[in-house]
């Protein structure tokens, strides 16, 4: 029998371990569930006989070593910090390694490593990363299969609420792991326009946003997300003259963010004393010089930031709790712990409601060979989630990590080493099964004059 580690039970695991149990019988697996929350990890098996939850310390090395090495396969639903430890440790034991988070260097370094061993570590295999790569790399050699030479690369990722369930100013939910919302843009971000580097410092990203029109949704806003240029090498685009990858939203939210970014509230470095037991306006106060003047803290935080004090960001900021002068109940020492616990207490998905997964790609295509022919390419993603049962998030995440757990253990993607999904042999075996579920993109396609890309 083949032992899958799950690493983390939060809310993008529940549809993976779903799916993984539904297969179990059928492959002979048996699914262990690892979280520090046994209980939450208790829920996503839910007494099936092929599964069991175990309490879990990531932090415990022994513990950690000891469960990786009894596994057949380890899959990791962790925060992106922890993706090193347990990428280490998959090596060290000679087990296969499936990831939902960004491969960083620290996974790269452990390509030689991987080989000699002859295991797998697969990362980016979610959402997004993740169906938005496969799909990408897919359409991009369709069309080099054509003779088609791309000259401009979009693509845009985004979680919200469905339209029809947007129950908060901010149109936003936490469908999944909210640190991951606080530190959104503690990096900054990098991208290439019309053949220019563009850098987007942490402090301005949120400033730096445009909009975009979604079929299907109409119009969204967008800013960059990370490092795009490095998925010119990715995606064997080492030429294109326009690469952006960007985070979508509704309107507003960007301009709500920048403030919170100002403030200076996503530092997980700074470790506040008697966190749990301070109000959000205490931990607000912190953060404004002594030099700023004004009647209440409201005033303060208005003048500070130079934004009117009675618009509609101040407006946004009072409903979210940063005025708030009772205990904030965090868990942890920093702002960001404290940022992130106000969010899933604010942000949830409300009972009867459904949140919205997006993925787009804009694709500009010259065809050489037929006089010069240029093609703009929009390829669309769109999924809901279930009323009261699995979020979209959920779905998309768990579905494609489902998938590609099952093509490794019974020896159908031929790989070693440290890969995104983004080969034949893994990438269209996915796509082929995430189809005959649904998980389709719509295209559109029209010709063109344009040669310089519109953000």
């Amino acid at each position: 029998m083949k032992k899958i580690l799950v690493l983390g039970a939060g809310q993008s695991t529940p549809y993976l371990v779903s799916y993984l149990l539904d297969e179990a019988e059928k492959h002979d697996w048996f699914v262990v569930v690892a979280d520090r929350d046994f209980e939450l990890a208790n829920q996503r098996i839910d007494g099936h006989p092929h599964g069991e939850a175990i309490h879990f310390d990531i932090n415990d090395a022994e513990l950690r070593s000891t469960q990786i090495e009894q596994a057949s396969l380890v899959v990791n639903m962790m925060a992106p910090t922890f993706q090193p430890l347990i990428a280490w440790d998959c090596v060290s034991n000679g087990k296969s390694m499936v990831s939902v988070s960004y491969r960083d260097k620290s996974i790269r370094d452990l390509e030689p490593d991987a080989q000699r061993k002859g295991i797998l570590l697969l990362t980016e295999i979610g959402l997004d990363p993740g169906i938005d790569h496969m799909a990408a790399m897919s359409l991009i050699h369709e069309l080099k299969d054509r003779g088609g030479v791309i000259k401009s690369f979009v693509s845009y990722g985004s979680g919200v609420p469905a339209p029809d369930s947007i129950t908060n100013p901010l149109k936003y939910v936490i469908t999944w792991n909210p640190r991951n919302v606080v530190m959104s843009g503690d990096a900054g971000a990098q991208y290439l326009i019309d053949g220019q580097i563009k850098i987007v410092p942490w402090h301005y990203l949120f400033q730096h946003s445009w909009s975009v029109d979604v079929d299907g949704l109409g119009r969204m806003e967008a800013y960059p997300n990370r490092d795009s240029l490095s998925y010119k090498a990715i995606f064997s685009l080492e030429h294109v003259e326009t690469m952006v990858r960007g985070t979508l939203r509704y309107p507003g939210w960007s301009e709500t963010w920048l403030q919170i970014v100002r403030l200076g509230m996503p530092n997980e470095t700074l470790r506040i004393p008697d966190l749990q037991n301070r109000s959000f306006r205490e931990l607000v106060e912190m953060f404004i010089p002594r030099n700023i003047s004004g009647m209440n803290l409201e005033e303060r935080v208005a003048a500070y930031l130079r934004i009117s004090p009675t618009g509609k960001i101040m407006e946004n900021l009072a409903w979210l709790g940063l005025f708030s002068e009772e205990p904030c109940g965090a868990e942890g020492e920093t702002a960001a712990e404290a940022l992130s616990h106000l969010l899933k207490t604010r942000l949830p998905l409300e009972p009867g409601k459904r949140d919205m997964v997006v993925l787009v790609h804009e694709l500009q295509v010259e065809y050489p060979e037929e006089k010069a022919r240029r093609e703009y390419i929009t390829s669309t993603f769109i999924l809901k989630g279930e009323a009261n049962g699995f979020t979209a998030m959920a779905k998309s995440v768990g579905l494609p990590a489902g998938i590609a757990i099952k093509l490794i253990l019974n020896g159908d993607i031929p790989l070693t080493g440290c890969h995104l999904p983004t080969h034949p042999a893994v990438y269209k075996p996915i796509l082929a099964e995430l189809a005959s579920q649904g998980f389709t993109f719509t295209e559109r396609r029209k010709p063109t004059k344009a040669k310089r890309a519109t953000l």
